[in-house]
């Protein structure tokens, strides 16, 4: 974890531009990946997750969206200065994404092998042929049974789950560096859930691969995460290791998330923890005002959540090793973390 970052974002901005004005859609996002980790980005539906991957990989819809500010390197390089050329050999081959819904994503009329080997084709330079057996052969490692068959078949004939199993071997067919999965078990039966992390974390474990895991489950967190970064309205509001943030979470919000999974926040407390919810919902990007954009939903906000935006907190087990930051002004008795300060 101490090797140099695969992928690092500093002070990421996305604003989209309406009749009714501007928006900031995302406000200033940092976050780092290494080699062979995952890091969760969690949070309710709206809060800029999936929206942070799509400017990583520049697929800001534009107009009327842009990335009007920040940087983005990989391996050293600034992504956001590379050219439409540089950024269509990057995608699918050293950062690929799965996105949320299989069937939409798939396209009904290739059969699943020709949609495997195109990124093949793209990427690596290969014949028909070889491309073909090669995406059996990535069918095979993501556990879809009898390949040679299901390699000519289409995706509407195929369960949810082996749809997803597809959007993965697409996804890792040319060995990429990061992998990102946006919500890849939405919609699956907690079975398949199950079968879909495993096969993430052995496939992980063989190639090394890092993975952006968005989700607004903290189970999947729980399950899956080395580090956990918690998002709300465009922010990243709690970042620190998935010990850190599950065991002393130092944002409302985030034990808000916590205590939504009884299992979950009972097994951590070593008590029973009530079905509980997080009264309100995400604020409109065109309500967010000054202050705590969290404000109007917690129960502890006091009258600076008001006024200001509270600067990322080092929270008291964190270390420059293993750094757990918040942004809470309950937690404005701690130092403020460095490069964060108000």
């Amino acid at each position: 974890m101490m090797q140099d970052s695969l992928l690092k974002v500093q002070g990421l901005q996305v604003e989209f531009n309406s009749r009714r004005g501007k928006a900031m859609v995302l406000n200033g996002v940092d976050l780092e990946i290494h080699q062979g980790q995952t890091l969760c980005l969690v949070g309710e539906s709206g809060c800029g997750k999936s929206m942070t991957a799509l400017a990583l990989l520049q697929l800001i819809p534009s107009p009327p969206g842009k990335i009007s500010g920040g940087q983005v390197f990989f391996h050293g390089e600034d992504l956001l200065r590379a050219t439409q050329e540089r950024m269509q050999e990057v995608r699918g081959n050293r950062i690929s994404m799965i996105f949320q819904e299989p069937m939409t994503s798939l396209n009904p009329v290739f059969s699943v092998g020709d949609q495997v080997a195109e990124s093949l084709r793209l990427h690596a330079g290969l014949d028909p042929a070889a491309a073909r057996l090669q995406a059996i052969e990535m069918l095979k490692q993501v556990g879809i049974p009898a390949p040679e068959r299901r390699v000519d078949e289409y995706p509407h004939q195929l369960s949810g789950g082996m749809r997803q199993r597809v959007m993965i071997a697409i996804a890792l067919a040319c060995r990429p560096d990061i992998l990102i999965a946006d919500e890849p078990t939405t919609a699956l039966d907690v079975t398949v859930q199950a079968q879909i992390f495993d096969l993430l974390r052995d496939l992980q474990r063989e190639r090394g691969t890092a993975i952006l895991l968005i989700t607004h489950d903290m189970g999947a967190v729980a399950e899956m995460a080395d580090r956990v970064m918690v998002m709300y309205a465009g922010r990243v509001i709690e970042q620190g290791n998935t010990a850190q943030v599950l065991r002393q979470a130092g944002h409302p919000y985030t034990r808000g998330l916590i205590n939504c999974l009884p299992e979950l926040g009972s097994s951590i407390h070593n008590e029973r923890t009530d079905l509980a919810e997080i009264a309100g919902m995400v604020p409109s990007i065109w309500e967010l005002s000054k202050g705590c954009a969290f404000r109007e939903r917690c129960t502890q906000a006091m009258d600076i959540c008001a006024h200001d935006v509270p600067p990322m907190f080092n929270m008291a087990d964190s270390s420059p090793s293993a750094p757990h930051m918040t942004a809470c002004w309950l937690q404005a008795d701690q130092a403020p973390a460095r490069g964060h300060a108000a």
